[in-house]
């Protein structure tokens, strides 16, 4: 089922702290809560364990639990399914598997066919169907020999290995791809509406063009429309001037933030409103033009390189690629109520990606195997971490 292009034109607003990248290797004024709040029921990822508005410590921890698996390659998209179990892409190998969540037991769903990776594209995100209990579909993000797409995939457990995919059905089609910038993530937000992150492909003049859909946080239906409610009519365009949006996440009031690369200088997490320009490529990190959404956190590209985000125990929780480290941003509403804080540096490597598993704990996926990791044995795994 594929969808449409984009045509609108947006407007600003701004927020900010400090502490901004390169790609995956390497103000104005806004009130404090100005962060999108998406309607809907349960932010994914949210903390039960503290209440709404509680501001949490200004220093936080992490404890790593377990390895939950290892020999993984060029691991991206990890999607948990109710069971516990998980279901994770392979970027290169253009495969899902699903892994035991106690026992780590690799179980290969099946290649999904039209994959083309190259550089920095392949086959990256993950998301379970808002009704996965009852339709059992795998949505997926990937780069095509002529675009970057969405599609979906029926997930037949009852067929032998390597036999469980279905055939993809493309929901939407279109997304600019390139040797680097491909962007990535997608994720089911509270209002059960489908949110991808992509990238300018290397083209900075994407993430200004409305009519283009790089460099953007896109917002549509399960079936590929632009949802009900987007800030411009007829259009998945949710947000724009990113170049590089790899991490999406609700908190528990429902408000939406992103993390995205930078360039030389700045990299990036900011909290999301409808119809705002972030600012990319005129603004990398923070602004004094009122026009451009300032981040809520930035950091020196080496630091950094941000890639996927969870929210748990009221902080953000930010993976770092080249910056090979955790990074925790507490958060008061939409701006950081303290530093960040830093935590595994050095001590895994390359990080690309971490989901909720609950509570106080998360997964966490490296990513050595992906080319400009220094693999060691055992690479490339899944973590489960507590935190607070």
């Amino acid at each position: 089922m594929q969808r449409r292009a984009v045509s609108a034109v947006l407007a600003a607003a701004a927020l900010v702290l400090t502490a901004g990248c390169s790609s995956d290797g390497g103000g104005g004024g806004a009130p404090a809560d100005s962060g999108s709040t998406t309607p809907g029921s349960t932010a994914p990822g949210s903390s039960p364990s503290r209440a709404a508005d509680e501001v949490p410590p200004a220093k936080g921890s992490v404890k790593v639990l377990r390895t939950v698996a290892e020999g993984l390659n060029t691991p991206w998209g990890l999607a948990p399914l109710p069971d516990g179990d998980l279901l994770v892409s392979s970027r290169d190998e253009r495969t899902i598997t699903r892994i035991d969540g106690q026992s780590g037991k690799k179980t290969e769903l099946g290649e999904v066919p039209g994959v083309s990776p190259a550089g920095e594209g392949g086959l990256m995100g993950l998301a379970l169907s808002p009704d996965y209990a009852s339709d059992h579909l795998v949505y997926a993000y990937f780069t095509s020999a002529g675009d970057n797409r969405i599609v979906r995939m029926l997930y037949q457990e009852e067929k032998p290995a390597g036999e469980q995919l279905g055939a993809p059905d493309t929901v939407f089609r279109g997304i600019p791809k390139g040797f680097v910038h491909n962007g990535g993530r997608i994720a089911f937000g509270p209002d059960k509406m489908l949110y991808a992150g992509t990238g300018e492909s290397g083209d900075t003049g994407l993430s200004q063009d409305t009519k283009s859909l790089g460099g953007k946080i896109l917002r549509m239906t399960p079936e590929g429309e632009p949802a009900p409610g987007n800030p411009f009519p007829d259009s998945p365009v949710y947000s724009y001037g990113h170049r590089n949006v790899q991490g999406l996440a609700w908190d528990s009031r429902q408000r939406l933030f992103a993390a995205e690369f930078g360039q030389d200088t700045w990299d990036e997490l900011n909290a999301i409103k409808p119809g705002d320009n972030y600012g990319w490529p005129e603004a990398e990190g923070r602004s004094s033009d009122a026009k451009y959404h300032n981040p809520l956190a930035q950091w020196g590209t080496d630091d950094a390189s941000p890639s996927g985000i969870a929210e748990a125990e009221g902080s953000i929780w930010m993976a770092g690629l080249k910056g090979k480290r955790l990074w925790r941003i507490p958060l008061k509403g939409t701006e950081a109520a303290a530093d960040p804080q830093a935590f595994l540096e050095d001590e895994y490597g390359r990080l690309r990606t971490v989901v909720s598993a609950g509570g106080d704990k998360l997964w966490l996926v490296t990513s050595n195997t992906d080319g400009r990791g220094d693999p060691k044995e055992g690479d490339d795994r899944i973590l489960e971490i507590q935190v607070s």
